[in-house]
């Protein structure tokens, strides 16, 4: 495991599959290659599967460096009593894969996920301009897609392409060369502090004036050095927000134990979603 001694891989682990995903290579990359997996049909399942204890641990996608936050697993990680474990950044590099003996010329269709489909869109545009674009639920749906149907394209990764016997046509096609995902490792139990931690926490507000000051300024008394802070509906009530918020340090830390006593005091309603180590 790449990320952590404090976890150890006694069970499955699920992700977001089938085989050939990107939440499968974050997997790979954070527990090993010889992990025992479970592919999941949705976000939502991976979250299931470890909150039955089908599973030792989950992997989601949880935000892309290009096209923002995984809704999904954000709407997920509100309601769930799983913790957040660990982070794996991948890097996402997609590539144009058909069946062998296809050119250009005989694409009729690229097929792949919305978000790499959008990934891609200036590429696309340049060289593909009149061919149909298809949303999948995943990069590897598609690539069971162009697989089983000559004149279909997808937009996937090189791991897929071996997976499902594909010749890349195209690498590196993404329109930003640093395109990159963060996953999130879910698990059920909490991490000891290494040193090197993030926290992430969910923030609920009254839709007051100066609400978001009121959930800022401890951060700045304690020197918290925040990472993200991003905006949801929180699905309660019309117009009212949850707060998403990653910042450095570790839940036992003294600062963070400071932080959330004055975030309290302050009228804030905060959930814990997990302290872990940061991804390297």
């Amino acid at each position: 495991m790449s990320q952590t001694s404090d976890i150890n891989s006694i069970g499955k682990i699920a992700y977001l599959g089938p085989e050939g995903t990107y939440s499968q290579l974050a997997t790979f990359e954070f527990f090993g290659s010889d992990a025992p997996l479970l592919n999941c049909a949705s976000i939502d399942d991976v979250f299931a599967a470890v909150e039955n204890r089908q599973v030792a641990y989950g992997v989601v996608p949880v935000e892309n460096s290009t096209e923002g936050a995984i809704n999904n697993t954000q709407d997920c990680l509100v309601d769930s009593p799983t913790k957040i474990v660990g982070e794996q950044v991948v890097s996402i590099d997609h590539s144009l894969l058909v069946l062998e003996n296809t050119s250009n010329s005989d694409i009729k269709k690229i097929a792949s996920h919305k978000q790499s489909l959008a990934q891609c869109r200036g590429y696309l545009a340049d060289n593909f301009p009149e061919v149909e674009q298809v949303e999948c639920p995943s990069n590897a749906e598609a690539a069971i897609q162009a697989q089983s149907e000559p004149g279909t394209a997808a937009i996937a990764s090189e791991l897929a392409g071996r997976l499902y016997n594909l010749q890349s046509l195209d690498r590196r096609i993404q329109d930003k060369s640093n395109n990159r995902t963060r996953f999130l490792v879910l698990g059920l139990e909490d991490t000891v502090p290494t040193g090197s931690d993030k926290t992430s926490i969910l923030v609920y507000t009254e839709n007051k004036p100066g609400a978001l000051f009121r959930v800022l300024q401890p951060f700045e008394n304690f020197q918290l050095s925040l990472t993200k802070i991003e905006t949801r509906p929180s699905k309660k009530e019309a117009w009212e927000y949850v707060f998403f918020i990653d910042f450095e340090g570790h839940v036992l830390d003294e600062a963070t134990k400071k932080l959330f006593a004055a975030l309290v005091e302050g009228g804030v309603e905060v959930k814990l979603l997990g302290s872990y180590p940061l991804s390297k």
